[in-house]
């Protein structure tokens, strides 16, 4: 059976934060839960897009109900002021899509320091999601979804000895790796979230390839090597379009039988309606996972764990 946006639950009473709402896959998932009712925070970096994003959902939603707040989750500093400002204005929080993202970039470094991939895929949203565990414990059943990549078959897990990949680092190598960061962060919360008796939960999705600006702009910073071009051509060809893709976010935030720490996905590997997708647990994921907790907490400085003792 196929699921399609308008077998989103109704939402209203809800609040979704979507970061990267102000194009592609995570506008597409702004518009989506705005027209079945949730309050959408609009988190994002560039200030004029996100004008012209909250103007095109209002359009496509007239009456929607949107907050923008910036976030630029290459700055950690950033992260923790949006993350303070949303928590502020909300007690609870019943959705958190971890969207935003860049693919192949060349190498560079961060305000902190870090790793762009790592910083921006990645740690950004661990400390985004740390800020707000509180409210999003506070939801009867509240969702977090990560965004992985089919990059993350090949990839290995995150070091702790060498997170940024000094004197090793490759492009499609780094990316591949902050994919599987994902997976392993929606993995390991979710473990944490069970296991403090909260009815949160953590899910990963991976949207295909689909036709936004991610690829693009991959070739315009110069990344991606020869593969930049044929992925800008193949998205660009038969790649979904941002409503399709991001269904499969879509469906793990909202389908109420969706469970915990499984993985959504296109059901022909990158095209398709989205379904729940095989989880390849390599050998060694909770070692992967308890070496990801250990670098991303000495990097950033922030504990992402769960209080033994939760009220829902």
């Amino acid at each position: 059976m196929t699921w399609t946006a308008a077998d989103i639950p109704d939402q209203s009473g809800r609040v979704a934060v979507v970061t990267g709402a102000n194009g592609g896959l995570g506008l597409a998932c702004t518009i989506a839960l705005a027209r079945r009712g949730a309050h959408v925070v609009m988190a994002a970096r560039s200030p004029e897009k996100t004008d012209d994003a909250h103007a095109a959902v209002l359009a496509a939603v007239p009456g929607a109900s949107l907050e923008t707040v910036p976030l630029d989750l290459a700055s950690q500093e950033s992260v923790r002021s949006a993350g303070r400002t949303i928590a502020d204005r909300h007690g609870a929080i019943d959705l958190l899509l971890a969207n935003a993202g860049v693919m192949a970039m060349p190498e560079g470094r961060t305000a902190d320091d870090f790793e762009t991939q790592l910083a921006v895929n990645h740690l950004g949203h661990w400390t985004l999601i740390a800020e707000l565990l509180p409210r999003l414990m506070e939801a009867p059943a509240a969702r977090v979804v990560t965004t992985t990549s089919i990059a993350r078959l090949n990839a290995d897990p995150v070091d702790p000895a060498n997170p940024h990949l000094d004197g090793e680092y490759e492009d499609w190598k780094a990316y591949g790796r902050s994919k599987l960061a994902a997976v392993h962060l929606a993995v390991g919360l979710d473990r944490r979230l069970r296991a403090a008796g909260s009815t949160a939960r953590a899910l990963v999705a991976h949207p295909g390839i689909s036709h936004t600006d991610l690829q693009k702009r991959t070739v315009r910073e110069g990344g991606g090597g020869t593969q930049g071009p044929f992925w800008e051509r193949y998205a660009e060809r038969r790649g979904m379009d941002p409503a399709r893709g991001a269904l499969s976010q879509l469906r793990a935030a909202t389908d109420p039988r969706a469970e915990g720490g499984t993985l959504y996905g296109p059901r022909w590997g990158v095209t398709g309606a989205p379904t729940r997708r095989p989880l390849l647990t390599r050998r060694g994921m909770d070692g992967a996972i308890a070496a990801l907790w250990t670098a991303s907490e000495e990097l950033t400085g922030v504990a992402l764990e769960v209080p033994a003792e939760v009220t829902r």
